[in-house]
């Protein structure tokens, strides 16, 4: 929406600001824009995400007797959304300049004055903490990189190492600084930080100030294009990096010397701040990578996987609980790094400890269960996909070999059984070409109404035709190859095949045979798979001493 449709409608409120302003569930709101017919329309917005003019609300939840009373701080960001849209943070970081004794902060007079008027009651501190979970709420249900989960934030913090006081903390991806303020908290903690989006950078910086955290400094730039701390080495760094981005800059930075895992295709992104993370690392210091769970498997990234675990870099991969990352539904991984003292390979016997915690409450405990838990030696990784995935490794693990190979067994073993029942008694016929004689065409069967088209099949339409004893003959060789294309494709509707003249009760008679026929033909196929199974745990259970052959 423009400035100026949005300055005609007035102040613009989502439906979780409807929600607040009723004191009701947002669940609640949606029912009243089902239920009421009067409820007001959208004045801007998305169709998944509509906006309405806050003046309507206010109206129709006064005749509703639903409203309560708005305070200046709701009024404050309506005004400041009204003005800026989806640039909000334009706004706060305008607020935050004013309350820091900025001259010229850059809002608006109307803004200005509501500002100047709720820090005289409210105090700054607080009127800008206020503003920021406003912003905070708002971004994180529109998918916004400016802010990190709060369930993102609770994880990092949760598995970050314990500091020194005098540490130093990089997150080169910092947004309005959520990650990075929260896991440095600790006072003497040194923090640095960048952030592409310059509002965004300003703000974090200011709302720093503002909070008496003089160690904290935050620019404004494009880390990998342009990176503004080039000689910081961090004891901790952190980094939930932009997702799915593939102009990060490969071409330009092709020759970069960060990239001393290997350069990342522009398909892996994700890689590329990985490795500038690792690069601001200090020999000993840890990073803390929120990472797709594609990061883990795909083929690309496949080299720069191995040397991080030929090396001894990646020491544990967290599997978040799904809705860990509020801003959409894709399942999140934490990849824990550490710079080695020393130079070179690791010992092929050391792990790397794999979390899966995906089946876990996104607000429940960070403390994985024994079974939750692996630790797997750098050799196992080291394959042809070099997949980090926690869940592959542990579903191997915690597998009950005995107990399904004997359950496989016993299955096999009752098909094999089955099969044989299901073979057909068959005697002598009168020879080959007995029953070319007297045949009919299946389109003819179609035009005189006794065939019909189930789907792709032909099935009897009529008492006179039984559909086994259709289908069978279709399926017979002759007729196959009448059925197949130039180009190799075989359909059963037949048309142009040709099946034997038979009364109803012989064709039920052979139809009968066909249909064992085709049972004992599935019957086979589920006896491949079940053999190709338990093969495949059999040998599994034997190479890792799961199982072993009885003496």
């Amino acid at each position: 929406m423009t400035d100026n449709a949005a300055s005609s409608a007035g102040p613009l409120v989502t439906g979780s600001e409807i929600a607040r302003l009723a004191g009701v569930t947002r669940a609640a709101v949606s029912n009243w824009r089902r239920r009421y017919d009067d409820f007001p329309a959208p004045a801007g917005g998305a169709a998944t995400s509509p906006l309405y003019a806050l003046a309507e609300v206010q109206a129709w939840l006064d005749k509703q007797r639903k409203g309560q009373e708005v305070s200046p701080e709701v009024e404050l960001w309506q005004a400041m959304r009204a003005v800026y849209g989806e640039q909000t943070v334009t706004g706060l970081a305008g607020v935050a300049g004013m309350l820091a004794g900025e001259h010229e902060p850059g809002l608006p007079d109307d803004i200005a004055t509501r500002v100047r008027r709720l820090a005289r009651t409210e105090g700054s501190v607080d009127l800008l903490n206020g503003l920021t979970e406003r912003f905070m709420d708002s971004a994180r249900r529109a998918g916004s990189d400016q802010v990190t989960s709060e369930r993102v934030v609770r994880a990092v913090r949760h598995f970050a190492p314990e500091l020194p006081g005098n540490a130093t903390v990089f997150d080169p991806a910092c947004g309005i600084g959520v990650l990075l303020l929260s896991v440095a908290a600790q006072a003497g903690t040194r923090c640095c930080g960048q952030e592409a989006d310059a509002d965004s950078a300003r703000f974090a910086q200011l709302r720093a100030d503002l909070l008496g955290r003089s160690s904290v400094r935050i620019v404004a730039g494009d880390s990998l294009r342009a990176d503004e701390w080039p000689d910081l080495k961090a004891d901790l760094v952190v980094c939930d990096p932009p997702a799915g981005v593939t102009e990060w800059g490969r071409e330009e930075l092709l020759l970069d010397s960060r990239w001393e895992l290997g350069t990342p295709s522009k398909a892996e992104g994700e890689l590329a701040w990985l490795q500038h993370a690792y690069a601001h690392t200090e020999p000993g210091g840890q990073a803390l990578m929120v990472m797709p769970a594609s990061v883990a498997y795909r083929r690309a990234g496949r080299r720069i996987r191995a040397e991080l675990v030929r090396r001894g870099i990646v020491r544990q991969v967290v599997a978040l609980p799904a809705g860990t990352a509020t801003s959409h539904a894709l399942p999140v991984h934490m990849w824990c790094l550490q710079r080695p003292e020393g130079t070179g390979t690791a010992d092929t016997n050391h792990t790397v400890r794999m979390i899966d915690l995906t089946g876990n409450s996104p607000d429940g405990s960070l403390e994985p269960r024994p079974d939750q838990v692996a630790d797997v030696p750098l050799i196992e990784l080291l394959d042809d996909t070099v997949d980090l995935t926690p869940g592959s490794h542990l579903r191997t693990r915690n597998r009950d070999y005995p107990a399904e190979y004997a359950a496989l067994r016993k299955e096999l073993e009752e098909h094999i059984r089955r099969l044989a029942a299901l073979l057909p008694e068959l005697a002598p016929g009168g020879g080959p070409g007995s029953l070319d004689g007297a045949t009919t065409s299946v389109a003819d069967l179609a035009r005189a109404g006794l065939v019909a088209y189930d789907g792709s099949e032909p099935v009897s339409a009529s008492e006179q035709l039984d559909t086994d004893y259709l289908q069978g003959f279709l399926r017979s060789s002759v007729n196959a190859r009448r059925s197949t294309s130039a180009s190799g494709t075989y359909r059963l509707d037949g048309r142009g095949s040709r099946i034997p003249r038979m009364g109803i009760d012989e064709q039920r008679r052979y139809g009968s045979a066909f249909r064992t026929l085709s049972a004992f033909e599935e019957g086979m196929r589920k006896v491949g798979e079940l053999s190709r199974e338990l093969t495949e745990i059999a040998r599994d259970g034997l190479s890792t001493g799961a199982l072993a052959p009885e003496k």
